[in-house]
């Protein structure tokens, strides 16, 4: 019951009446709250502070962005970010907001963001008295047989009131006269008509007319009134007036019942004959208005049928009164009720607001993040405004209903924006009527990109092969490496790492652009200096926090014939003589010339050929060992001094040569004599046996004799031994059978010594002394 002081328009503030309803909503339950307000407030009246009444943070209010969600067209209150009040902000009719409807209430959501929360709130819009009562008519005609008998009840017409309660249509009073009382009946829908009852019989020849006058007066204070003139004709009689054969008759039709549809017949009988007989069918006064729209009569069968458009939404139930008079001088009426029940069908669809949508939403977002909040509406009844929502199947997307006809729309599936960065959400709401109807509407929904995805490249490792003498800057290598996550957190940068206990190669040799990943060298590369590199590609992208992606980098570089041969045996700037008896037959070894080269493979396969001499036809050399041998006997007739020339040419395109000088002399001592002395005898002890029987020979020719021959034979004997340490390497190992040829590639210079003592150890000190090779020169030898 509203308080009297609101009545009165004292009151300046709404009163919260209390809080019906708690119910579990999006991250906490969502309250219900209720509100009273009288109608025509002024715009900006406070209705209640909200803030308090649902508990809420008033420092975070402007934050989490409080505003009123209402599905109507006009926005009647609106909330204070800054008090937490709720005013009007709009005018408030209540009788055009809720028609004649005995409570009018506008419910409406109050929404607040971070987190998502809904509310919701209902203001009772309380009626006063802002309307006269009205009659439809100015004024009304009566013509009443003077035989009707007192006691006879003759309807007048209705008022109308649009407010409600107290404030509506209370009573009716009539001016005195001797011959009319007033009586004042109530509706089904309690609303109040007005029947005049003839108290004293009339006298058409005393008083044919009669001015009365019908006042209407509603209940508010002070009461507002209408009044309605009524002139009363009186006529002659006709003493018999129409029944009907019931006085209510009852009919029920569906809401889309088209025109012309029958509803129901009316019966009505005459006793007279002739024209007061003859009845005549019309709609009563007590009608409500917009029953002669929705409805017509036929005048002579009382056929009630559908003439406008029923809407069960509208009105439920239609009351309505038929008279039916008779033709005679003199007609007089008879009365019935009506009453149509409307059906409800399914023919209004759901309707759905989408209240707010959050997007985009992270594809880290945990299971069950609120992602936009629908209301549904249907205007049917029953299982025909009862709906359903749902969304495609497949999707990572459910629907859960928090309040009636309130649905959130959560996450139900993880997000994955590489997959799918957006979703064009169709979502259904169909009814249960039969046929159902359905409605549908469209929610985007973006996935914003959270750095989840390191660098991703097509291979795990790259073996790059670079020819030796590249030049700097050119590309070796383009990294194939990609990022699936959105722009930001896909831009890549590179770095070059190393790998290994070696430090220094990437500044030194490599390089690599930061924003690319190109691979360039910043000097050319020897593949006699080194021939591999092992690389890492450091790639890291730009989110937060940042992911990267090792990629190993397998850099081989591949040898060119850049290197000419070198000529180990004989040493260059070394005389070098190799003695060479005369008499000594073909086919025997003088020296091996030794030649290698830098480079690998075929370009480090070397060959040898004599390239010149004093007498071609002497000496021979191995085509792929380089020794030198004599091609046929020492002859007396040969120089005793010969320089040969050995060509020494690798197999590399092009070819590259040197050349090898050595000297060959040739000298007396016959083979025999020097088979006398076999490799590894003591050269003393021949000496001494020698000088034994030398001694006992010249003792029995003669001492001066002796002593000659004695100093003769010392003297070569001396001269004989030193020609034997110098060339005694190459007659005792060096002119061994060689086997397989060398060919030279590049290794360390401890691994060449290596193997050259292993060949040969006297060759080795030779040849390979331990100041003859500068630190840091190559050599392998590869049997062939």
């Amino acid at each position: 019951m509203v308080p009297e002081a609101w009545r009165s328009g004292l009151v300046s503030t709404g009163r919260v009446v209390g809080v019906l309803l708690l119910l579990g909503a999006l991250h906490k339950a969502s309250a219900v709250i209720r509100y009273e307000i009288l109608e025509e407030r002024e715009k900006g009246f406070a209705v209640g502070n909200v803030v308090t009444d649902l508990g809420l943070d008033l420092g975070s209010l402007s934050a989490r962005r409080l505003r009123v969600v209402s599905g109507a067209s006009r926005r009647f209150f609106e909330v204070n970010r800054e008090t937490g009040e709720m005013f009007v902000n709009d005018r408030l009719d209540r009788e055009e907001l809720c028609g004649t409807l005995p409570s009018c209430t506008v419910t409406l959501e109050l929404l607040v963001e971070t987190p998502l929360e809904l509310f919701r709130a209902e203001v009772v819009i309380q009626d006063i008295n802002d309307n006269n009562p009205a009659f439809p008519t100015r004024e009304m005609k009566l013509e009443i047989s003077e035989a009707v008998a007192p006691g006879t009840r003759f309807p007048l017409e209705s008022a109308h009131d649009p407010d409600v309660g107290s404030n509506s249509l209370q009573t009716y009073e009539l001016s005195r006269n001797e011959y009319f009382a007033l009586r004042v009946q109530t509706r089904e829908d309690s609303t109040k008509y007005a029947e005049l009852v003839l108290e004293r019989a009339l006298d058409r020849e005393r008083e044919p007319s009669l001015q009365l006058v019908l006042t209407a007066l509603d209940g508010g204070t002070p009461a507002r009134s209408a009044t309605l003139p009524i002139r009363v004709a009186v006529l002659d009689a006709n003493d018999n007036a129409p029944s009907f054969n019931q006085s209510l008759y009852r009919a029920r039709v569906p809401e889309d019942a088209p025109p012309g549809t029958r509803v129901v017949q009316v019966r009505a009988t005459d006793l007279d004959e002739g024209p007061n007989g003859e009845i005549i069918y019309s709609f009563g006064s007590h009608n409500r208005a917009g029953v002669r729209e929705l409805f017509s009569l036929d005048l002579v069968t009382g056929v009630l049928t559908i003439k406008g458009r029923l809407d069960f939404e509208d009105t439920k139930l239609h009351e309505i009164y038929i008279q039916a008079k008779d033709k005679g001088a003199n007609p007089e009426g008879a009365h019935c009720k009506v009453l149509v029940e409307v059906a409800d069908v399914n023919d209004n669809a759901p309707e759905i607001t989408v209240t707010s949508v959050y997007s985009p939403v992270p594809e880290d977002a945990p299971l069950g993040t609120v992602i936009a909040l629908l209301s549904v509406t249907d205007l049917d009844a029953g299982e025909n405004g009862l709906v359903t929502c749902e969304v495609p199947p497949g999707l990572p997307f459910s629907l859960t209903s928090s309040l009636k006809n309130y649905f959130t729309l959560k996450t139900s599936a993880p997000l994955d924006r590489e997959t799918v960065p957006e979703y064009n959400l169709s979502i259904a709401a169909r009814d249960a009527g039969a046929p159902s109807l359905s409605a549908l509407t469209t929610v985007r929904v973006q996935v914003s990109d959270i750095n989840d995805n390191p660098p991703q490249s097509s291979q795990s490792s790259y073996d790059v092969y670079v020819e030796e003498n590249n030049l700097p800057g050119v590309p070796i290598l383009n990294l194939s490496v990609w990022d699936p996550d959105a722009p930001q957190n896909a831009r890549l940068s590179f770095f070059l790492l190393e790998r290994g206990a070696e430090a220094g190669l990437v500044g030194r040799y490599f390089t690599i652009n930061r924003d690319s990943g190109v691979v360039s060298s910043l000097v050319p590369l020897d593949y006699e200096d080194r021939r591999e590199f092992e690389l890492t590609a450091h790639v890291s992208d730009g989110g937060t926090p940042v992911l990267t992606t090792n990629i190993s980098v397998n850099v081989f570089v591949t040898d060119r014939n850049d290197n000419a041969p070198q000529v180990l045996y004989p040493r260059p700037g070394r005389s070098s003589v190799e003695m060479l008896p005369r008499g000594t037959a073909a086919g025997h070894a003088i020296t091996r010339v030794v030649g290698w080269d830098p480079d690998a493979g075929y370009n480090a396969w070397l060959s040898y050929s004599l390239l010149g001499a004093p007498n071609q036809s002497l000496f021979a050399v191995g085509l792929y060992s380089g020794q030198v041998s004599t091609a046929r006997p020492v002859q007396d007739s040969d120089s005793p001094r010969q320089t040969l020339t050995v060509l020494i040419k690798d197999n590399g395109e092009p070819a590259l040569s040197t050349t090898a000088t050595l000297t060959v002399s040739v000298t007396e001592d016959s083979p025999e004599a020097r088979a006398e002395f076999p490799s590894g005898s003591a050269p003393g002890e021949q000496n001494k046996s020698l000088t034994f029987y030398l001694l006992l020979a010249l003792i029995l020719v003669s001492v001066g004799f002796a002593v000659t021959v004695l100093g003769v034979i010392i003297f070569k004997v001396y001269k004989w031994k030193q020609s034997r340490d110098l060339y005694r390497a190459p007659v005792s190992s060096l002119y061994r059978t060689p086997g397989p040829s060398l060919h030279a590639d590049a290794v360390p210079l401890a691994s060449r010594q290596n193997t050259l003592r292993s060949c040969d150890p006297v060759f080795y000190r030779q040849v390979l002394g331990a100041e003859s090779s500068p630190p840091g020169q190559m050599l392998r030898l590869i049997p062939r």
